[in-house]
Order: C-alpha cells, then sequence, then structure tokens
C-alpha cells in the first residue's frame, strides 16, 4: 500500500520497526516520521475502500458516542461510534486490518447495519477519554444528586420554591471532575467563551470558537445546579445568591499557562445561565506587529505610539478586538520608567506591570470619577475601557491636554464617525483637533487553516464582492479551507485583525476646526491614503489569509 510512498530503505526500516515493537505496521509509518496520521487514514481509506472521516468532535453527540458502545470496549478495540440511525451505527477504526468486533456490537445494540469508517488513532483516542470521562463524572454526579428532588422553578416571580438546590454539594468529586473535563475541552477547543444554558429539563453547554457558537453538550438538570455552585465557589460569587446577576473570576493553571475566566451568572427561566470568558495571555498579550495591520498602517500605528501626550482612540462594534488591540499596545509602551494606570469595566486580564482599576457604579467609581482619581496617581499612560458618556469623554480630553497618553475606544462603524460621535459627547471641535492623535477602526475575520486551504477559482458573484473583474485577480485564484482536524471541519482556524487607520494630520484638523462633516473628513483621509475596513478585508482574501464570505460576513454586503 505504501509502496509508492516509500523507498525500500524506508520500507526496510517500517518493518523493522513493527516487528520489534509488536505494532502495526501502519502505526510503525507513523512513528518513524514517514507520513502524517491524516495521510495514511486517507491511504488506507482509498485501499480499502472504506470511507474517512475526519472527526469533528463539536459535531458528535455525546449520548451517541457513550451509549452505543461501553468505554471499556471502545477503548480495547480502539474504535468510537460517530452516528446511529434506526438501522446503522456507524464506527471508526484507524486499523481496519484489526479484528473488527461486529458481532458483538450487533448483538449489543441490536442493530444489523455497522458502517465501518477510517480515522485517525489520535483522534479517535481524543474522543474516547474526553467523551468517555465526562460522561462517567456526569452519571456519578447524577447518582449522588438523584436522591434528591429537583427544586419546582416558578416562572412567574424566576424564584427556586425550595431549598433543596442548597444541599448540593459543589465540591463533591465527580462535581468537580466534570467541570474540569468541560473546561480542559473548551481550552483544547481554543474557545473564548463557555455558555452554560439551562432548558426546562436540561442544560445545553455551548462554546465559541472563532466568533461562532457550537453546541457542544447537554448535561442534566440537577447536575449542573452542582457544576454552577461550583463555578460560583471558585470564582468568589455567592452560591446562595440566585436572584441577582453576580460577577466572579477563576484562574486556572492549564497546561503550565495560568488561564483566566470571567465569570457572568444570570437568573433566567430555567434557572441561572453562566458564561465563562476565557482570557489566554498567549492570545491577548499579542505584539503591536502580530494584531493583523497591513505595512502601511502598521508604520502609521507606529507613529501613534511614539507620542508622548494625546489620546488614541480604537473603535469597532463588540467582539472585534478593540481590547487585544489595547492590550497590546500597552504592553509595547511598558517600561519600568513608565507609570501605566487602566480603567476598566471589568478588568479583562489582570497584568502586574499595570495598575488596574475597576469601574463599580455600585459605590460611584464610573470612568469618569476613576479617571480624575487617576490624574492625582502620576500617571504617564492611561487607558480607558470605554468612553461611553460626556464625563468620560471630557476627563480623557483633559488628561490629554495635561501631558498624558491616553488610549480608549468608542463603539462607531469607522475611523472618520469617530470625530461626529466625540461631537454628540460633548467635546469641541478645537478640543478633538488639538488632543486626539489617531483612531483606528477594526474588525476580526477568521482564518483560513494552514493544514487544509486550497487554491479555489472565485466565480463571478465572488469577483463582483471583491469589487475585482476576474481576469484581474492574481492567478485568477483564492484560498479556502476545506475542513480537516485541526480547523474542526470549518475550514478556519483562529483570527485577524482587519484595520483602518486615520491618523489626525494637519489637513484633517483644518477640517475638524471647521467644523466639516464626517463624509468630509472621510474623503480627506482617503485623499491621505486611509483605507476602509472593507477594503483592508479585500487584501486579506487576496493575500489567502481569508475568504469573501467571511469578508461579507464581517463588513457588511
Amino acid at each position: 500500500m505504501f509502496r509508492k510512498a516509500l523507498t525500500r530503505e524506508q520500507a526496510e526500516r517500517v518493518r523493522k520497526h513493527a516487528r520489534a515493537s509488536a505494532m502495526p505496521v501502519v502505526e510503525a509509518v507513523v512513528k518513524l516520521g514517514f507520513a502524517t496520521e491524516v495521510q495514511v487514514a486517507e491511504a488506507l481509506a482509498q485501499f480499502t475502500g472504506l470511507r474517512f472521516v475526519k472527526i469533528n468532535p463539536l459535531e458528535l453527540d455525546l449520548d451517541i458516542v457513550t451509549g452505543a458502545l461501553s468505554g471499556p470496549f471502545a477503548r480495547k478495540h480502539g474504535i468510537v461510534a460517530l452516528a446511529k440511525t434506526e438501522e446503522k451505527l456507524t464506527v471508526a477504526v484507524s486499523d481496519p486490518f484489526a479484528p473488527f468486533p461486529a458481532d458483538d456490537i450487533k448483538r449489543v445494540t441490536g442493530l444489523l447495519a455497522i458502517e465501518r469508517v477510517i480515522a485517525t488513532r489520535s483522534d479517535i483516542e481524543s474522543v474516547n477519554k474526553s467523551f468517555y470521562d465526562l460522561k462517567s463524572s456526569l452519571k456519578t454526579a447524577e447518582k449522588q444528586l438523584s436522591a434528591r428532588s429537583v427544586p419546582a422553578f416558578d416562572l412567574g416571580n424566576q424564584e427556586y420554591l425550595s431549598g433543596e438546590a442548597e444541599e448540593l454539594d459543589p465540591g463533591s468529586g465527580p462535581v468537580i471532575k466534570a467541570l474540569d473535563h468541560l473546561l480542559g475541552y473548551a481550552f483544547e477547543q481554543r474557545a473564548s467563551d463557555i455558555h452554560f444554558e439551562p432548558k426546562r429539563n436540561a442544560t445545553l453547554v455551548r462554546l465559541r470558537i472563532d466568533g461562532m457558537l457550537h453546541d457542544v453538550h447537554v448535561i442534566p438538570r440537577i447536575v449542573y445546579q452542582a457544576v454552577v455552585s461550583r463555578v460560583k465557589l471558585l470564582s468568589g460569587c455567592n452560591i446562595a445568591e440566585k436572584r441577582r446577576p453576580q460577577d466572579g473570576r477563576i484562574k486556572r493553571d492549564q497546561n503550565g499557562r495560568e488561564i483566566e475566566l470571567r465569570v457572568s451568572t444570570m437568573p433566567t427561566a430555567f434557572g441561572e445561565k453562566a458564561v465563562l470568558r476565557i482570557f489566554d495571555p498567549d492570545v491577548l498579550l499579542k505584539g503591536v506587529d502580530e494584531l493583523g495591520f497591513a505595512a502601511a498602517d502598521l508604520a502609521k500605528f507606529h507613529q501613534f505610539l511614539t507620542r508622548s501626550h494625546g489620546i488614541i482612540l480604537v473603535t469597532g462594534p463588540t467582539g472585534s478586538g478593540k481590547t487585544t488591540t489595547l492590550y497590546s499596545v500597552l504592553k509595547h509602551l511598558s517600561r519600568p520608567e513608565v507609570n501605566i494606570v487602566t480603567i476598566e469595566d471589568p478588568i479583562e486580564m489582570v497584568h502586574e506591570e499595570f495598575n488596574q482599576v475597576a469601574v463599580r457604579p455600585a459605590i460611584e467609581l464610573t470612568f469618569g470619577n476613576a479617571l480624575r482619581t487617576v490624574l492625582r496617581q502620576d500617571p504617564d499612560i492611561i487607558m480607558v475601557g470605554e468612553i461611553r458618556d460626556g464625563e468620560t469623554a471630557a476627563n480623557a480630553v483633559q488628561a490629554a491636554l495635561t501631558g498624558h497618553l491616553v488610549l480608549s475606544t468608542l463603539h462607531t462603524n469607522d475611523a472618520p464617525s469617530t470625530v461626529t460621535r466625540l461631537l454628540d459627547l460633548g467635546i469641541p471641535h478645537f478640543l478633538i483637533l488639538s488632543t486626539v492623535i489617531g483612531i483606528v477602526a477594526q474588525r476580526l475575520v477568521r482564518v483560513n487553516c494552514n493544514h487544509c486551504s486550497v487554491d479555489v477559482e472565485p466565480d463571478a458573484e465572488e469577483a463582483v464582492a471583491l469589487g475585482v473583474p476576474l481576469d484581474r485577480l492574481p492567478d485568477r485564484r483564492l484560498r479556502r479551507g476545506t475542513g480537516c482536524l485541526h480547523c474542526r471541519q470549518t475550514g478556519y482556524a483562529g483570527r485577524d485583525g482587519v484595520f483602518q487607520v486615520m491618523p489626525i494630520g494637519e489637513r484633517l484638523r483644518s477640517l475638524i476646526g471647521r467644523q466639516s462633516t464626517s463624509l468630509e473628513i472621510f474623503e480627506a483621509a482617503r485623499g491621505e491614503g486611509m483605507r476602509t475596513v472593507r477594503e483592508a478585508a479585500i487584501e486579506k482574501v487576496l493575500q489567502g489569509v481569508t475568504t469573501v464570505s467571511e469578508m461579507v460576513r464581517v463588513t457588511g454586503a
């Protein structure tokens, strides 16, 4: 089977290694580095005529995987159940030449049709470990808790009608293991958020990956009550309080890296909904050069950062990466002789090099009040999480006028309209032109997976979206991910920023001083080389970084 792919010497080495290690030849090929697992699996599928399946854990059903075959049986034979219908069970194997327990599976499942498919050994083992371990923890927890009645729920007043839920032990072993498995799975999948959404009879677990939500598990309601209590315990929330929203934080060591989770709970009709935002330092603290700026825009942005005072604004919708950009800038500017203070709601990522203040409106510690206090703390650089009102805007301008570098965010669609937004907040034209250094608008696009992206020929509709005639596209080729193990069959792995950078130079200052419209400012900035966010995204498409559909999704039709 591998005769064409291996040299005579390599084939001999494979045979010797397989014989000495008592392992299958196909496994020896991978072990010696002559082929990847995927290449071996695809070759096996082609040779045997079986279908090759790229396993996406997010598409598997926990109950089907763990209910069709027992854990010990699946591990013993190196197989995993992928799908089940009324007539057929689909089972993945990594070695089609190994004895296959078809009769045993038929007897256990009562199904006459068993479809074998080929998958990689590591994926089969990974699914078996994570799914059976989680199922075991959930079943054990459910058994321990099932003796207690599940509290009735009144949809009118949204309060538990009995105190039984208070007796659930968030510190029991199975509950701890269940939460650990869920968190570990989220980290493996590079999730940015974990959603626990209680329904009438169970709780749906969803992960946000590369900006998109995926349903991953359903857990029994009674187990979830203990799990959410465990989350609240770890995050410093009040376990007994279920009627009010609460916020907290969890720090967790994951493979030697400290990962922080921001917890938010909220009462809903069927129980407390919890969302855990994952802050991974490797993701949040990127270098400025790694954010995705085009070369010309990066040079302009670096010019902003050489200034000792003034205001730099980052704009965009929620989830567009503004916080990551600000933290990257702070890390870039951080040095021993500089005093950096941040004012946030809440603190996104605790960092020992910054003096970080959390806004607390309940005690009148607002952005505006905090900024006033910070100005008496001898700061050099101030990061304000968001300019939400006129008071905060006025204090930010005052800080810039008194020799401080201020970084902040606003919710506007593009850079030119930010000037209008500042005017709406009550900042006069002459203060805007004298304090604002530059404005950056940004979005995040999903990036083509490096492992499965291929050249594709664009169609006429894609050419129209790009605004480029088909005959002018470079080589008439774009890139698109086809879906693989590394990207969970989505074709995308990770996200990259697209930016619109608008320096406030002499010409724009003159226009702002004359109270020009956003359109006039936009046209003048275009004349000085500013691109739109869409044009920046189109460049990413032409470079093969992302796809036309992703560009359209993020920037609009």
